[in-house]
C-alpha cells in the first residue's frame, strides 16, 4: 500500500495556498453551499422548537380534559422534539464555526478530532435523551417494546466508547504534527476575540 510522504503533503499544501481562479470559485461554491445548509438546519431547528411548544401546550392546556397519561405523553413528545432541535441547531453552529468562519479544510488530526467531537457529543446526548423518553413511553404503553428502547441506549454507549477509542488513537497523530495543534489553538483564540 502506498502512503504519501511528508514532502507530498507539503507540496499539496503549497499548491492549495496558491489559489487560482478556479479554486477560488470552488471555495465560494462550498461557502454558499455550507451557508444554505446552515440556514436549513436553523429553519428545521426552529420548526421543531415550534412543534415541541405545541406538544407541551397540548400537555399543559387546562381547558382540555385529558387523562394524566396523555398529558405525560405530550410532554415527552415535546422533550423528544426539543432534543432533535438541539441536534439540528448544534450541527448548524458547528458547520458555521468550522467550515464558514474558520475556512478550515479538515486535514490536521486536531481539526478532525475537534469537528467529530462536537458532532459526537450532540449525537450521544440526543440518543441518550431519546432512550430515556422512549423507555418512559413504552414502559407504560407496551413493555414488550423495551428491548427496542434499550437498543437506543446501547447504541449511545457504543458510540461513546468508539469516540473515546478514536480520541485515544488520534492523540498519537496529533503529537506528530505539533504545528497543527498550535494553529488550531490559535484559531480558537482568534474566534473568541
Amino acid at each position: 500500500m502506498f502512503w504519501p510522504s511528508r514532502l507530498t503533503y507539503i507540496r499539496l499544501a503549497n499548491y492549495v495556498k496558491r489559489e487560482g481562479p478556479a479554486l477560488q470559485i470552488i471555495r465560494k461554491i462550498f461557502a454558499v453551499s455550507y451557508s444554505a445548509i446552515i440556514v436549513l438546519f436553523i429553519c428545521c431547528g426552529l420548526a421543531l422548537i415550534f412543534f415541541a411548544a405545541l406538544e407541551v401546550w397540548h400537555g399543559l392546556n387546562p381547558s382540555e380534559a385529558l387523562p394524566l397519561r396523555s398529558r405525560f405523553n405530550f410532554i415527552l413528545e415535546g422533550i423528544g422534539l426539543l432534543t432533535i432541535a438541539v441536534v439540528a441547531l448544534e450541527l448548524g453552529q458547528t458547520i458555521l464555526e468550522e467550515e464558514v468562519q474558520r475556512k478550515v479544510q479538515v486535514s490536521a488530526p486536531t481539526r478532525v478530532r475537534r469537528f467529530l467531537s462536537r458532532f459526537m457529543v450532540v449525537v450521544v446526548v440526543a440518543l441518550s435523551i431519546e432512550c430515556l423518553v422512549t423507555v418512559f413511553q413504552v414502559a407504560h404503553e407496551d413493555p414488550a417494546r423495551l428491548p427496542q428502547a434499550a437498543a437506543i441506549g446501547i447504541a449511545a454507549g457504543v458510540l461513546l466508547a468508539a469516540w473515546g477509542i478514536f480520541i485515544k488513537l488520534n492523540k498519537s497523530a496529533e503529537e506528530l504534527e505539533p504545528e497543527a495543534m498550535a494553529e488550531a489553538k490559535s484559531e480558537d483564540r482568534n474566534m473568541k476575540e
